[in-house]
């Protein structure tokens, strides 16, 4: 899409007035960018897809808020950030990705004021999330939405549970500390996502045994291919002979590179960034770290091929390169990535450690 055609559809999208009117911007915008991504360069590509998602996520959040005032005659009682996570606070959606999110907000001075307002940003998240999957956004299978408690409360209850993870490092605690690392402000107040984030990078910087629980957790999920260099292909089911992008490609890429990003302390939340970052403050050799930009614009690229489909009026899709898409170009693009992967992982392996052995 070029640049005049994607001002003007954020433009209608942010005059639209119903979300009928923006579920129809959203799937002209989704055919103009598929069929624009075979030509497009991938990282130029991602950047414009997601602002057009930040701008269609923004509008929903408005149209709530407006019809929230509207029937109960008052506005938030409290300032909030409306964050994403996974993809989305990476910057990194597909045409296709779920909703991840959650809702941050000032802390309460009174428990009258702490009533009021859990009263009101659960009834905003319920009206936000319905929105989203009006426009085609599925909910997130794992429960991180903003209409699960867990994920929609004050900032002080935030730096609680954060602590409460890092103390406990289990499986599951540091699962979901690094999927709060990812964490992006799309609306409200920037301030309170910045104090949830330095509330971790303080901890991990003062006790660096942090990074040997995030590393377990960053390596869980292998690269697909072999040790003879073979694609890792699919062996059952409707996915037989492709191959998972997502979880054999692009997720063990931005793993390991977020966690290198967390042990330098860079509070970038965009793969691109990070990378970028981890050069510039000569954290990784320039040769590296262009390997792995290399590395993650062929897994943007590839994943953003992956079949989709819609259910029920939302855009869902396996992650997954079918057969028949495994062209030899293809396979050669995806080779290349996930040996720079494998390469990524090794790397991640080494020096994560060395850096504990510092600190």
């Amino acid at each position: 899409m070029d640049r005049l055609a994607l001002e003007r559809f954020q433009r209608e999208t942010s005059r639209a007035r119903s979300l009928q009117k923006l579920r129809a911007l959203r799937d002209q915008v989704n055919e103009e960018f598929g069929r624009r991504l075979l030509f497009a360069e991938a990282l130029e590509w991602n950047r414009e897809v997601n602002e057009y998602h930040d701008a269609l996520i923004r509008r929903v959040i408005v149209l709530s808020e407006e019809r929230l005032k509207e029937e109960w005659g008052k506005a938030a009682p409290l300032p909030y950030a409306f964050l994403l996570f996974g993809s989305g606070g990476r910057g990194e959606q597909t045409l296709w990705s779920d909703q991840d999110n959650g809702l941050i907000y000032a802390d309460p001075s009174s428990a009258e004021q702490r009533l009021e307002a859990d009263r009101y940003f659960a009834e905003l998240a319920a009206r936000i999330t319905e929105g989203l999957e009006a426009v085609g956004y599925p909910p997130c299978h794992g429960q991180v939405i903003c209409t699960n408690k867990q994920w929609r409360k004050p900032l002080e209850d935030y730096r609680r549970m954060a602590n409460e993870w890092m103390r406990e490092p289990d499986w599951e605690h540091v699962r979901y500390l690094l999927i709060t690392v990812d964490a992006r402000s799309v609306y409200g107040d920037e301030a309170l996502r910045c104090a949830l984030i330095e509330e971790i990078y303080r901890y991990t910087a003062a006790q660096p045994a942090m990074l040997e629980h995030m590393l377990r957790n960053t390596l869980h999920h292998k690269v697909s291919i072999g040790v003879f260099g073979q694609l890792i292909k699919e062996r059952y089911g409707e996915d037989a002979g492709g191959v998972d992008v997502k979880y054999g490609a692009y997720i063990p890429i931005v793993n390991g590179i977020r966690l290198l990003a967390v042990e330098a302390g860079s509070r970038r939340s965009s793969t691109e960034e990070r990378i970028q970052a981890l050069i510039a403050g000569g954290h990784v050799p320039e040769e590296i770290g262009q390997d792995w930009l290399e590395a993650l614009t062929l897994a943007l690229k590839l994943r953003s091929m992956t079949p989709y489909q819609l259910e029920e009026g939302r855009y869902v899709t396996r992650g997954k390169l079918t057969a028949d898409q495994l062209t030899k170009e293809r396979v050669t693009e995806l080779k290349q990535c996930l040996r720079i992967g494998t390469d990524l992982q090794k790397y991640v392996r080494k020096n994560i450690p060395k850096e504990i052995n510092k600190g």
